[in-house]
């Protein structure tokens, strides 16, 4: 009966710390040498390295999700932070901050949409002081 007991115990601390080791992972990112985030999910598939290599940078230079100008290389922000690069749909896209990278998340079809009208009217005024 106590051996019993005793194992029971000890399968429910183990169960335990498992849990929290899970949910101390859940939602964690990495950020790759070319500046790239990448989650948990995209990391244990093996998209980092085959992704960041073939994906094209979209270059925007300000925030889809701020507003804020992308600050140059080593520069910080209006947040204080260093840019971000933020890989989606095989489109690297420019963030101000880290915190812009969980709103880009919870709806990168928007955000990239703003990130890309950027960029297209951008290009379409340089053609426009061209001519």
């Amino acid at each position: 009966m106590k051996s019993k007991l005793i194992v029971l115990i000890l399968v429910a601390i183990l169960s335990l710390f498992y849990s929290n080791y899970v949910l101390a992972h859940e939602g964690h990112e990495h950020q790759m040498s070319n500046g790239t985030m990448m989650d948990d999910d995209n990391m244990a598939k093996g998209q980092a390295d085959s992704k960041s290599t073939k994906a094209v940078e979209v270059g925007n230079k300000i925030c889809p999700v701020s507003g804020d100008k992308i600050p140059a290389p080593g520069e910080k922000g209006a947040m204080g932070d260093e840019p971000v690069k933020y890989e989606y749909n095989g489109k690297i896209y420019n963030l101000c901050c880290k915190m812009c990278v969980k709103d880009f998340k919870k709806n990168p079809g928007k955000y990239s949409k703003i990130a890309e009208d950027e960029v297209a009217k951008e290009k379409k005024m340089k053609e426009g002081e061209s001519k």
